[in-house]
């Protein structure tokens, strides 16, 4: 699966958009025991907070990937492009892709949208420890050197 190449630029180009720094393994656990305990939280909440804690769990866990990585990206739509240099299959992307909708029509427009399946959340921040996981410096550094290449 291949990143698509003029979203990737744009994101570089925005002010808060992706930005390569130095790598941030302590961040990278942190980000991860957030998604964890985010995780916790969305096993006992319900309505909308249950969607909500849901997608934080899942970007939290993503964006343990990238700060491992030292991929710095506030604009969460970059982060979620950026899965595409990892091993995400494409249902996952849209699973995220779809939560993050989710959240933002419960959060801004207050539908009534229900999170089908906690462990669909388990599993997407599962994959992510498996990608954390399986990252060497090789894989690190081709996945920055493709950044690199676009800006």
């Amino acid at each position: 699966m291949d990143a698509d190449k003029n979203k990737l630029r744009w994101c570089m180009k925005q002010k808060k958009g992706i930005a390569l720094t130095e790598t941030k393994p302590h961040l990278s656990d942190s980000y991860m025991r957030e998604a964890d305990d985010t995780l916790e939280n969305v096993l006992v909440t319900k309505g909308k907070w249950k969607v909500i804690t849901a997608y934080y769990a899942c970007y939290n866990a993503l964006y343990s990937i990238l700060m491992k990585c030292g991929i710095r990206s506030e604009i969460h739509d970059c982060s979620i492009e950026l899965m595409a240099l990892f091993d995400f299959e494409e249902s996952d992307i849209k699973y995220i892709r779809t939560l993050k909708q989710d959240r933002i029509q419960v959060q801004y427009y207050l539908e009534k949208i229900y999170l089908e399946d906690e462990n669909n959340v388990r599993k997407f921040i599962f994959k992510c420890k498996q990608i954390l996981n399986d990252l060497n410096s090789s894989k690190i550094e081709n996945a920055r050197k493709l950044l690199e290449s676009e800006c």
